[in-house]
């Protein structure tokens, strides 16, 4: 049950009623007309602005027309008990005690549904996420965006979307080389005592390589490893077999599954970057020519030559983009515009990528290349997962490791969680950086928004089992003519905001919003437990140790929006604390 879309119908339909009877100009779009939660000043339960938009057609002061639409309101509704206008020109509607009992009879009558739009088109979404390179651990950068994907995918579901979840892997090209020969030198080290040549700096130096190499020796008793050149291809297959288990088990230990892992290696070896060429210079999106240095680059030493361009200027781009090298190898944007014809060709309604903070300016030549192949400007959506800064003790946080030069996903989990993880990780838009305070995530305060949430979900268990209920199970009443406090409506109130969050999140792929949301419903329960120290009339648990009807349903809401929204962001909600 969404309250502000069906006032905003309740008002459209009033308002198409003015106009056939010539007592109202209605525009062609009803864009811009809302319905929300006023500020708590004003002695009202939801405030809509269709005066204000409505005044300029129709030639009136927005007050004036107010006026004139509030008794049309009230007449219509008999769960309105006030309407009022104040300046500029919103209607204040407050409704009857009887709107709040229908309304959390029906949201817990359809609890599972709570939240989605179930007028909004259903689409088909591919979301691709992480693709780190296969060559070790997952490191904190990684992280955030693994995490926003996951949850943007959830959070599609959720709304009943179909989404497929993507690992792009790149095992194709010089880094899978390198790599590979790092695994093959601490081989040498295991079988035969050679020193790791730890100065080739284009060698990987984790020690986890060691670990890759021990598994490999082991499974592959038949391997001769006398000669690199002799078994490249087999020992490059292995060592991105490896990579690959390590990754998968970082991801487990976040609480990620993709549903696909797409190798790059397969799409060159398929012939589909030659494919999509032959696409691109049949629709006449691809020339011969030579571009530019690029920004920073000095021109001096910069030789330019000609070389095969994908038209990306066409699409908005700063300066087309090279598809193939002086060598006459295909560039990684080449063979990423192979990946992506692969994905349309899979006939998604949506693609939608997670990209570091490094990749931003790699966005208009990827989205241009979908534009080109797919004939849709939309069809790709690139979200930016920027920096996350570990601190603790106030400094910036470095942990022992022996991984290499950075700090892993496994290393951050050891320290706080993997609740956590996700939780914080995803508390602010991934479009701004985070700063990752170990101190106040293990704190046991309202300053520690997971902690506040989780414990506001085990308060309402405790009431529970205080009359040896399942918070789980479904509450049975014939009867929900409940008259709610201010105090308890405002709460209501909230809850009531739920779809609009679910919504938002899912339109405009903003999953930060859900743990925003969950932090100010918990802070909303918490303060009125409070109050319970001082009323006894506000206590869940009465002087008779039990709990009547109006509350237990009360609490029930609470914890089915809590539960709801912490299964999208991927968090346990404990019944103890």
């Amino acid at each position: 049950m969404n309250i502000f879309e069906l006032y905003l119908d309740k008002i459209k339909s009033i308002i198409v009623e003015l106009s056939k009877k010539n007592q109202l100009i209605v525009p062609e779009s009803f864009n811009g007309i809302n319905a929300e939660i006023p500020p708590p000043k004003f002695d009202c339960d939801i405030s809509t602005n269709v005066a204000m938009v409505l005044s300029k057609l129709n030639k009136t002061l927005p007050i004036e027309l107010a006026e004139k639409l509030a008794p049309e309101i009230k007449n219509k509704d008999d769960q309105i008990d006030n309407i009022s206008v104040v300046k500029p020109g919103f209607i204040n509607i407050k409704f009857k005690p009887s709107f709040w009992s229908n309304f959390i009879k029906e949201i817990i009558s359809n609890a599972e549904k709570f939240g989605i739009n179930e007028k909004e088109k259903k689409n088909n979404y591919l979301v691709e996420f992480v693709s780190a390179n296969p060559t070790g651990p997952l490191h904190v950068g990684h992280c955030r965006g693994a995490i926003l994907g996951d949850v943007i995918s959830n959070v599609l579901i959720f709304n009943k979307h179909k989404v497929t979840k993507e690992y792009y892997v790149n095992d194709y090209g010089n880094q899978i080389i390198n790599f590979t020969k790092s695994v093959y030198f601490r081989i040498r080290e295991l079988k035969f005592n050679e020193t790791f040549p730890q100065n080739n700096p284009d060698l990987y130096p984790g020690d986890y390589l060691i670990d890759f190499a021990k598994n490999i020796v082991s499974d592959n008793s038949e391997l001769n490893f006398d000669n690199y050149d002799e078994i490249d291809d087999k020992l490059t297959v292995l060592s991105v077999e490896q990579a690959l288990l390590l990754i998968k088990k970082n991801l487990k230990s976040l609480g990620i599954n993709h549903d696909n892992f797409v190798s790059e290696k397969s799409i060159v070896l398929n012939n589909e970057v030659e494919s999509v060429i032959k696409f691109l210079e049949k629709n006449k999106f691809v020339y011969k020519g030579k571009i530019k240095a690029p920004a920073g680059e000095d021109d001096k030493n910069w030789v330019e030559r000609e070389q095969l361009l994908f038209k990306s200027t066409d699409f908005g781009d700063d300066k087309d983009r090279a598809l193939q090298k002086s060598d006459g190898s295909w560039t990684y944007f080449a063979s990423d515009v192979a990946y992506h014809k692969n994905k349309v060709d899979r006939k998604f309604d949506y693609l939608i990528n997670i990209l570091g903070a490094d990749h931003a300016g790699y966005i208009k030549r990827i989205s241009s290349s979908v534009e080109a192949l797919s004939g849709k400007e939309d069809k790709l959506i690139c979200k930016i997962s920027q920096l996350v800064k570990l601190i603790k003790d106030n400094q910036p946080f470095k942990m022992s490791k022996r991984k290499g030069d950075y700090i892993t996903v496994d290393d951050l989990i050891d320290e706080v969680g993997k609740d956590a993880t996700r939780f914080i990780m995803l508390n602010r838009s991934s479009d701004v950086e985070l700063d990752f305070d170990f101190d106040a995530v293990k704190e046991k305060s309202k300053d520690n928004p997971l902690y506040y949430v989780q414990y506001c979900y085990a308060r309402i268990s405790s009431v529970f089992r205080h009359i040896d209920k399942d918070i789980n199970s479904n509450i049975e009443l014939d009867d929900f003519s409940f008259e709610y406090s201010n105090d308890e409506i405002k709460i209501l109130k909230k809850i009531s905001e739920w779809p609009k969050c679910i919504d938002a999140a899912s339109s405009k792929l903003e999953p930060h919003r859900i743990p925003v949301y969950l932090y100010d419903l918990a802070s909303e329960f918490h303060s009125y437990w409070n109050l319970g120290k001082q009323n006894p009339e506000k206590r869940f648990i009465n002087d008779q140790k039990t709990v009547s009807p109006d509350k237990l349903i009360f609490l029930k809401a609470i914890s089915n929006v809590v539960k709801l929204g912490m299964d999208i962001v991927g968090v346990d909600t404990p019944h103890k604390m």
